[in-house]
């Protein structure tokens, strides 16, 4: 059951797909008004999604909910959302709330009106209630941090126990213990926090027992659940395996771990995008050395500070030799995954996946250089203790590493025993460092893997702009806004009737940063004709409770005007975006 669970999961994710899900159509379209009613509603996204009981929503010109059928893909297209609409609906304006689940299992959302027959007066909000819970996004955030911690704990103590030799184990077995404990109480609570997560509700919705099946159909939901049956399988065949030859160890604990990477690249970002095959090989691998390298100074700093035995220097030259293959697997996959998730230099700096990632790559060059600290000491505890003895190659030395050999304190002369001393206690503190730095890396990798990707949001950008049926004059536009803060991101789309000369309406409605709708206190909006000398006329936008709009927008030449959209998110962030306007008679 279990390799059948991940050879699905593995496969599940060989197709194609843009990382994070966006709209990329629907039907009706946004803003569009149709002259009879529509029978469905038609969702198009960049990537497949899963659905969920309620991933749609639609509040009629009364403000009340209109009863939908169960959502499912049109004619077997996962990239699709379809549910079928009642009869007889009324004139007037409808707004759909949307929520599905992304191939790389995060949840996006939003909402869009269209109008049957003529827009109604006050068009109906969506609720807010549809969006992110803050709890339990936080309660889920937190168990996926811990979640890593405990993984790297676990294989990397495994792996320092296994290929590094020290001759004192017990101080290992706590963090064993602790790494496997807390990775199998943090995806069992994540499996349990998974539809609420999903459906954007209260924790206290958890223990809906009815929920569960639909969590176990989708791939996080299955990813989740091959961990926990992993975990409980290593727990039962450990006593087994403790009789059993070094070697066959090694590989059924190369194999767990594997299996363990593969519920991490089957149900995140490297499951869904370009080259899906080598971003999850390349995802495995980046997880493997990230465990081997962080988890094993974790080992090493313990077997310094609380073996019996000290550990000698083959031991540290071991993993010494270890950690630098790890660093090199995970540049070699890093600058890969950069490539894959960036999409251009610009991205870096110019969105929030790329600051995200830069904020990374620096805590990444000073654990490097706490290494390289490192490294300088365990090259200090090499010296012989007898004048005269061979020196072990250090690591980055062509050659595999000597075979072991315990250099015996006790036969070196008596002034050599300070340095030694003072040598040692200089590696823990380093080591001590990196192990403090390598805990921010994991916090800034859990938030990494929770940001919309800088080529997915770039392709999102490229979807076709959505038109508006039954008023050909009309024009729609989708903009991008950023303050640089936290959630202080997303879009604004903007419906200008009939967008000619004269008088015109003006409606906005403001996502957040994944899709949803998004309240903010003040969005304003002015108009300048450069070439004419004219304005800036504000248009003079009033909140409707859930959108902004106006009707008394008058625009007196044809030309090239210029847009200034102002959108304040709170009292001190706010960003100021321009964009042109083609205006005809």
């Amino acid at each position: 059951m279990l390799l059948g669970t991940l050879l699905v999961l593995l496969l599940a994710g060989a197709a194609p797909a843009s990382a994070h899900a966006a709209l990329r159509a629907s039907d009706p379209e946004d803003g569009s008004v149709v002259r009879t009613a529509p029978t469905h509603i038609t969702l198009t996204f960049t990537e497949s999604v899963g659905l969920l009981e309620d991933s749609f929503r639609i509040y009629g010109p009364d403000n009340r909910r209109v009863h939908m059928e169960e959502p499912e893909h049109a004619a077997g297209a996962a990239d699709t959302a379809r549910a079928a609409l009642p009869r007889g609906l009324d004139e007037g304006t409808y707004t759909v709330a949307w929520r599905v689940v992304s191939a790389d299992s995060h949840p996006v959302s939003g909402a869009f009106t269209f109008s049957v027959g003529k827009p109604s007066p006050t068009p109906p909000a969506a609720p807010q209630d549809h969006a992110e819970h803050p709890v339990t996004k936080s309660l889920y955030d937190t168990g996926r941090y811990l979640a890593y911690i405990a993984a790297a704990l676990l294989i990397g103590t495994a792996a320092f126990a296994a290929l590094c030799r020290p001759p004192d184990t017990g101080p290992l077995r706590a963090p064993l213990l602790f790494g496997w404990w807390t990775l199998l109480v943090t995806t069992a609570a994540l499996l349990v926090l998974r539809s609420p997560y999903e459906k954007g509700t209260s924790p206290a919705t958890a223990l809906d027992v009815s929920a569960f099946p639909d969590t176990l159909s989708g791939r996080p939901g299955m990813a989740l659940l091959a961990r926990v049956l992993l975990l409980s399988a290593a727990a039962l065949l450990l006593p087994v395996l403790r009789h059993r030859t070094l070697r066959t160890r090694v590989t059924a604990g190369a194999a767990f771990s594997v299996g363990l990477a593969l519920t991490w690249a089957s149900a995140e970002h490297a499951s869904a995008g370009i080259q899906v095959p080598v971003a999850m090989t390349s995802s495995v691998l980046h997880l493997l050395a990230m465990a081997a390298w962080l988890g094993g100074l974790t080992a090493l700093l313990l077997t310094l500070h609380r073996a019996k035995t000290p550990p000698p220097y083959d031991t540290v030259a071991r993993f010494s030799c270890l950690a630098f293959t790890s660093v090199t697997v995970l540049v070699l996959t890093g600058a890969y995954q950069s490539w894959r998730g960036l999409g251009s230099w610009s991205a870096l700096t110019g969105t929030a996946y790329g600051r995200t990632l830069a904020v990374k790559l620096a805590a990444t060059v000073f654990l490097l250089l706490a290494a390289a600290l490192s490294r300088r000491w365990t090259a200090l505890l090499a010296r012989p203790a007898v004048a005269g003895e061979r020196v072990p190659a250090l690591v980055g030395a062509s050659g595999p590493p000597p075979e072991p050999r315990t250099t015996h304190v006790t036969t070196a002369p008596p002034e050599a025993v300070g340095p030694e001393a003072v040598h040692r206690r200089a590696l823990r503190r380093s080591v001590l460092a990196e192990v403090v730095v390598a805990v921010a890396v994991l916090l800034v990798t859990t938030v990494l893997t929770g940001t919309l990707p800088s080529r997915a949001e770039a392709e999102a950008a490229k979807a076709p702009a959505p038109q508006v049926a039954g008023l050909p004059g009309a024009q729609a536009l989708t903009v991008p806004y950023d303050t640089g803060t936290p959630g202080g991101s997303g879009t604004v789309q903007l419906t200008m009737d009939p967008g000619r000369v004269g008088e015109n309406g003006l409606q906005a409605v403001v996502f957040g940063p994944q899709g949803a709708l998004s309240f903010v206190p003040e969005l304003r909006v002015t108009f300048t004709l450069p070439s004419k000398d004219v304005g800036p006329i504000d248009a003079g936008l009033t909140d409707r409770g859930g959108y902004w709009a106006t009707n008394d927008l008058t625009l007196p030449l044809e030309g090239a005007w210029t847009m200034k959209l102002t959108v304040r998110v709170s009292d001190i962030d706010q960003v100021t975006v321009e964009r042109g306007v083609r205006i005809r008679r």
